[in-house]
């Protein structure tokens, strides 16, 4: 299954984190994939550090496409609301539906997406 890699593990990685341990494996394995909500996330950064390198090896993991379904959006808010998620962010709204579309497991530091692994069903890497 693939594994949706969330900002917070990639930047915990390049600062050589332990909370990331696990992403050479799944590197190795080919296992990772990302999509342009991610990388819109990552790259100005690492532009800003002159790390040309490390954009060229992010930009050659497998992306997944976006289709923001808006409808479904705003029902997994609606969702969440009812539930006393509060304070989901709407793109951690569209990473879940994203993972949850191409059937991946999402691997984050983020603790919104355990709320959301509760309230939507989203798979993740690590409980």
């Amino acid at each position: 299954m693939s594994v949706l890699v969330d900002t917070s593990i990639w930047v915990d990685y390049f600062r050589g984190g332990k909370d990331s341990t696990d992403l050479d494996a799944l590197i190795d394995e080919n296992q990772v994939v990302v999509n342009d909500l991610i990388l819109a996330e990552l790259v100005p950064f690492l532009q800003l550090k002159k790390q040309a390198k490390v954009i060229t090896l992010l930009q050659v993991i497998q992306r997944l496409p976006l289709e923001i379904d808006w409808e479904e959006i705003i029902d997994f808010q609606v969702k969440c609301l009812n539930r006393g998620a509060n304070g989901i962010g709407i793109p951690d709204l569209i990473m879940t539906q994203n993972a949850k579309r191409h059937r991946c497991k999402i691997y984050s530091l983020d603790k919104h997406f355990r709320l959301l692994q509760n309230v939507l069903h989203v798979k993740l890497f690590k409980n």
